[in-house]
């Protein structure tokens, strides 16, 4: 198992993954990161706390836009599954992409939420003392 130091938000995390998935949960941690600090450039400085959940709230929504498209590009794999082989093709590829993009926001949600839950318990810590 290999271990990773993903930054988020000026602080850092270390973090397992799979032997071979370092880079793309380093890339996971720089887009989190990204949407952070573009949350902040557009609202100020509003507390880290808030900022993160409104990243993951902007996240859940790519997620759910995802989900909805991925439900369409279904739903017209299943009318054309009896037309034009090549368009079934077509499709199947649309719908391996879409699959491929809410994979990819799952995880960026996943590392969204433990370091939420991170910051809520090192709160907790601090708020309990």
């Amino acid at each position: 198992m290999a271990e990773v130091t993903v930054t988020i938000a000026g602080r850092n995390y270390r973090m397992a993954c799979d032997d071979g998935q370092e880079s793309h949960l380093q890339r996971l941690g720089d887009l989190v990161d990204q949407k952070i600090n573009d949350m902040r450039a557009s609202f100020g400085e509003i507390g880290d706390m808030r900022l993160t959940v409104m990243a993951a709230i902007v996240i859940a929504d790519e997620l759910a836009e995802s989900r909805s498209r991925l439900s369409g590009v279904e739903e017209k794999l299943s009318r054309l599954q009896s037309g034009d082989k090549e368009l079934i093709a077509a499709s199947e590829h649309e719908t391996a992409e879409a699959v491929e993009l809410i994979e990819h926001l799952a995880e960026r949600l996943e590392i969204l939420g433990a370091d939420l839950r991170s910051r809520l318990r090192t709160q907790a810590g601090v708020n309990g003392a």
